[in-house]
């Protein structure tokens, strides 16, 4: 078995049936991202593995060792820089246990950390990125969720987006990026135009429900 198809199978496996935050089970989505690598040129198996493993050391209980064994330095290496810090070393506890003790970050210090996390990595990196949230978009258009959520979403997407895209309109080796740059910009804007009228709309509703009891 070649190391992609390890890869798949493996992201599938440990990911199981569990469902992302749009509602999108993990193995779909994945999925998308690697075809839109694929769709963009990329034949480098490492990044494409790094594509379907891109969220199995935060959302399973796959270890960087046992990862690192599987797939080797390069992959593993590009999977730490996009995952997430859930958990920080408690400098603050006293004990003698104090650097095994961890604690909770919040979830906009989790944001801030990753946003630099992800500035500070090499193209392959913000490549995969750029792929997750364009597959993101997609997913969540289809996706019946509350507007305050949705709303919350494409605010992060849009935010990891800033981060990466001028770095990567530079990176020549892949020119279809651009197009895809330009996709992601459109759908953000139409995606976020929709949820800005159906807060008018609801807003409207609502007055006029209120105007008519009085």
């Amino acid at each position: 078995m070649n190391s992609l198809k390890n890869a798949e199978l493996f992201a599938k496996t440990k990911h199981g049936g569990k469902l992302n935050g749009i509602g999108v089970s993990f193995s779909n989505h994945l999925e998308n991202v690697v075809n839109r690598l694929k769709s963009l040129g990329v034949i480098d198996e490492e990044v494409l593995c790094a594509g379907w493993l891109q969220d199995i050391l935060e959302h399973t209980d796959t270890s960087f060792d046992e990862l690192f064994e599987k797939f080797g330095r390069r992959v593993s290496t590009l999977i730490l820089s996009l995952t997430e810090t859930k958990l920080v070393i408690d400098t603050n506890d006293n004990s003698t246990l104090s650097l095994t003790k961890k604690r909770t970050i919040s979830k906009k210090q989790r944001q801030k950390e990753y946003g630099i996390k992800i500035k500070e990595s090499e193209l392959d990196a913000k490549l995969i990125k750029l792929c997750d949230i364009s597959a993101n978009l997609s997913e969540l258009k289809n996706q019946v969720i509350s507007k305050s959520k949705k709303r919350r979403i494409l605010r992060e997407l849009r935010y990891y987006l800033l981060i990466i895209e001028k770095d990567l309109a530079m990176h020549t080796k892949y020119p279809q990026i651009i197009t895809l740059l330009e996709t992601i910009n459109q759908n953000l804007k139409i995606q976020n135009n929709n949820v800005v009228k159906l807060k008018k709309k609801s807003s409207t509703g609502t007055k006029q429900s209120k105007k008519n009891k009085a």
